[in-house]
């Protein structure tokens, strides 16, 4: 075919313009009535699929020219040529924005006028948010991508799928959860279909289209399936239907999976419910849906509706039936997981005061990597705010030419521009959600400086930033959530009433910063390698002695502080060395591992391994250029020297007037003892871990009381040079609000941290139970709130489904199957954490079967959390394989598949039941 004379091409210009006339609204698609909405998905996706040729932008002065192009069946963009030959793709479930014009910090390093912004854009992928930037021949090429990218985020990829999701909606209009199950169901069946394509074209070795026996046979060991070789061979006859006999084309090869897969466990929980027949009909769904998923107001219709989804059979469509094919497909579906489906949404009451909410927090937001020498990118607050944090951290200091920069004091980390900051934030506070963002400025700057910093507040926020509507006049209570959307709150330090309101500056007490890095960790003059040596031993020295001393717990790994960090350079989510230890690995999963196997180097060991490269950015994203490294460890020593001696000669510092009228109801203040009456309700008090961590086991229950009038915010050791993490989970039990992490150390902490904003819609605020907000009880007690009512959750661990090897198997695909066993844990009060596993099942990842029933007692479910993790057991220990951790109040009773957190079709298969009781346990 001649591709020149296609009308697909000779209407790429009416495409573009077509996608003109839509816009694209919070996930929802608004169309201009003369057009048809399906025509013109289709067509949009018929373009990609012909392929354009984009320049690949990367981090140095040239371009890649590549031929982008989407796969036969819309699950993946492809391109050539790659020496990554098939592995070349990014696949549409992965992708989490595209942004049109030159935003990254990729496109920030050309000049202006290097490309049309009208023909750029960013696709940010994976979990860190990598991002792949092109520039295509025209601005109309652009917009197609850009709003078929956006189509297929959204799971319309044709008129069909586009009017199933319209169907939807029209017909329940009023049930938000139910339309929520039904948009994430139909996703859901169009990815299995993908899962199953990717998996047939990855065991056609020869690329044939088909697969031979031998081929299947290896495919089965990869999917540790341990099956006698006579039974494959007699289910590969069986799907062997075709006239070319001895191989499976697609087709067949989904009807062996399916004679494969059939599950045993569903199997006998429909017969119990269809008196023993074959199918489920609506009388037998509805007592199913309402006896053992504890579903409420069950319909024929909702039935009916299940039916129509899930059932591939016509024939049973029509008797109104679901067989065991629906059931599975129903069963696996966002309808049978765990996580309530009630809870994508705002949930809560957001009308207390804001003292009453866990708001998730950011420690050092700007940082990519460790806290001595990575880089600092505007792009992380934009990933972090979308990420539903809602409290962000700017640390500033004087900038050549008068403009303020923020990056990490005493350090050799970048530095950006506070304005470049600001515009960032302004752009993305509120793009995910409309509640309040917080801004903790810590501010090093001169009066001059500072006032440019209340200037650029100022003009780039604007009403953002007019708190005028907010009636909240009452000092003793602070406004809620609901009154402030779409505010962003500045928190910093205030002068006092006392000073005449003429005066422009004014003294304040420098003693209630959250400078939170300790002299021991500063890089002072001499030579930049010797002295990060120094401070990294130091550190590790510290770290060490607080964890034997219990003033740090719960560290990711105590005896190991290498964690997974984000790239100096590049793209955002890539590791920081090639090379992985087996132990990195486990360390980047959050679990931990016996002694006899951490044998890992320490993070120092990787700290000083890690190239020094000087990236020169333009003004968006360092402002190094043109800096040697002398001048900087020069201008570091001489900054940080003189900081030095005025701090020991006095505990003041200047603060502009324009930037204190900029603070209202967050003022930082010193550390109050938690047992003085607070006075006012509008500060914020910081804690570091260390610090928070003995009060805690001081005055546990002072502390709670404390934390119901005001904010208390907590941020790392100054000896977590490694930007790793400490459990927020102690001081949620306190009551703390603002507990910070470092967003770009992924593990076990984080994973706490979205289950428990999850549970709210991911809205960054999370209501703390009415216990915690008026009266007191010891978090730490045995028996903390005698006389009320506690939980018990009792888990069925029945089976897991399509478990995958280790990632760090020494074969990979070829090892052994795995001997799986599944691990749950409470994390809560610690009274309430607890660990429970089941037995191992040898020699089975494809279907092992537990049938074994773990209890546990919770005493405040409302704070709880419960981690899934399943293990490969070996004769040393024992390999993770994944994890899923979930907030109790999130759970939902009765048959559920908890999926593992970025394992792609794997899952273990649970029957959930929550009981009330009283008394002692």
């Amino acid at each position: 075919m001649d591709i020149s004379k296609s009308p697909l091409l000779q209407n790429k210009f009416s495409v573009a313009r077509l996608a003109e006339d839509f816009f694209w609204v919070g996930g929802s698609i608004v169309a201009s009535p003369r057009w048809k909405i399906g025509h013109f998905v289709e067509r949009c996706m018929s373009s990609m699929q012909t392929g354009t040729q984009m320049i690949k932008l990367r981090g140095g002065s040239k371009g890649l020219v590549r031929f982008y192009y989407l796969d036969d069946h819309r699950s993946c963009i492809r391109w050539r040529p790659s020496r990554k030959n098939e592995k070349a793709k990014i696949s549409i479930d992965s992708i989490q924005e595209v942004c049109e014009g030159k935003q990254s910090e990729i496109f920030q390093r050309y000049a202006d006028g290097s490309f049309d912004p009208n023909c750029c854009f960013s696709i940010y992928y994976g979990d860190h948010m990598e991002s792949l930037d092109l520039v295509s021949s025209s601005a109309e090429e652009a917009r197609t991508w850009i709003t078929g990218l956006k189509y297929l985020m959204a799971g319309i990829s044709d008129e069909d799928s586009l009017s199933k999701r319209q169907r939807t909606r029209d017909q329940y209009p009023s049930c938000a959860a139910w339309d929520n199950i039904l948009q994430y169901s139909l996703l859901f069946l169009n990815s299995r279909s993908m899962w199953l394509k990717q998996t047939f074209d990855e065991a056609d070795k020869n690329g044939d289209g088909s697969l031979s026996i031998s081929e299947v046979l290896q495919l089965m060991h990869k999917l540790n399936v341990n099956l006698p070789r006579q039974k494959v061979k007699q289910m590969f006859k069986e799907a062997d239907t075709d006239d070319n006999q001895g191989t499976l084309d697609f087709e067949e090869f989904c009807a062996f999976y399916k004679m494969m897969s059939t599950r045993r466990d569903l199997y006998l929980l429909m017969l119990t419910y269809s008196n023993h027949k074959d199918y489920l009909d609506t009388d037998d769904l509805k007592r199913f849906l309402e006896t053992e998923q504890k579903m409420t107001n069950v319909t024929k219709e909702h039935c009916l509706e299940i039916i129509s989804k899930f059932e591939p059979c016509l024939e049973n469509k029509k008797q109104g039936a679901l067989g065991i094919d629906g059931f599975t497909n129903y069963m696996r579906s966002p309808s049978g997981d765990i996580f309530n489906p009630e809870h994508y949404q705002v949930n809560q009451d957001m009308s207390y005061p804001l003292s009453h909410y866990f708001i998730t927090s950011s420690h050092n937001t700007y940082l990519m990597g460790d806290q001595l020498m990575s880089q600092s990118r505007v792009d992380m607050y934009a990933w972090v705010l979308q990420s539903g944090c809602r409290c962000v951290e700017v640390d500033c200091w004087d900038g050549p030419d008068g403009e303020p920069i923020v990056h990490h004091g005493y350090t050799l980390t970048s530095k950006i521009l506070f304005k470049d900051v600001i515009e960032t934030i302004n752009k993305y506070a509120f793009i995910k959600n409309e509640y309040p963002v917080i801004l903790s400025i810590e501010n090093h700057c001169s009066i001059v400086q500072q006032k440019k910093m209340a200037q650029y507040l100022t003009e780039i926020l604007g009403d953002k930033l007019d708190l005028s509507s907010v009636h909240s006049d009452d000092s003793t209570k602070l406004p809620s959530p609901a009154s402030l959307k779409g505010k962003i709150l500045v928190k910093g330090k205030k002068l006092p009433a006392n000073i005449s309101d003429d005066a422009e500056e004014g003294e304040v007490s420098d003693e209630d910063s959250a400078d939170e890095i300790d002299d021991d960790c500063k890089l002072m003059n001499g030579d930049a390698s010797a002295n990060r040596k120094r401070v990294e031993n130091i550190a590790k020295k510290k770290l060490d002695s607080l964890i034997k001393e219990s003033k740090i717990r719960d560290c990711e790994d105590p005896n190991n502080f290498t964690v997974s960090t984000l790239p100096s350079s590049g793209k955002v989510g890539l590791k920081s060395d090639s090379k992985k230890s087996k132990l990195e690995d486990d360390v980047e999963s959050g679990e931990d591992f016996s002694a006899s196997k951490r044998h890992s180097r320490s993070l120092m060991g990787s700290f000083s391994k890690r190239k020094k490269k000087g990236t020169k950015l333009k003004k968006a994203s360092s402002l190094e250029e043109g800096e040697d490294d002398s001048d900087s460890q020069g201008n570091l020593a001489r900054s940080s020297i003189h900081y030095s001696r005025v701090n020991r000669q006095k505990k003041t510092m200047k603060l502009s007037r324009a930037l204190s009228d900029l603070v209202k109801y967050t003022k930082s203040v010193g550390i109050h003892d938690v047992e003085t009456e607070i006075s006012s309700s509008w500060q914020v008090s910081s804690f570091s871990e260390t610090k928070a961590h003995q009060i805690l086991q001081q005055k546990p229950a002072q502390y709670l009381r404390f934390n119901q009038h005001q904010l208390s915010r907590i941020y790392p050791s100054s000896y977590r040079v490694d930007s790793s993490n400490y459990n927020p989970q102690p001081f949620w039990n306190a009551g703390c609000q603002l507990v910070a992490l470092n967003y770009q150390s992924e593990g076990r902490m984080l994973q706490l941290n979205r289950a428990k904003f999850s549970a709210n819609g991911n809205c960054g605020y999370v209501l703390k139970p009415n216990c915690m907000c008026q009266g007191v009880f010891n978090p730490n007690s045995e028996d903390p709130l005698p006389g009320q009512l506690k939980k018990q959750l009792v888990l069925r661990i029945i089976s897991g489904q399509q478990l995958p090897k280790p990632r760090d198997s020494m074969l990979g695909d070829r090892g052994e199957i795995i001997d799986p066993f599944v691990e749950v844990e409470v994390i809560g009060l610690p009274v309430d954490c607890f660990k429970e596993q089941t037995r191992v099942v040898d020699d089975n990842g494809f279907n092992p079967m537990w049938e074994e029933t773990l209890v546990f007692t919770v005493h405040m479910p409302e704070i709880a959390l419960i981690r899934f993790l399943v293990w490969d057991h070996d004769p040393i220990g024992r390999d993770f394989i994944g994890q899923r951790t979930i907030a109790f109040s999130s759970m939902m009773p009765g048959y559920r598949h908890v999926y593992l957190e970025g394992i792609e079709e794997a899952s273990i298969f649970v029957h959930v039941a929550i009981n009330d009781i009283c008394g002692k346990v």
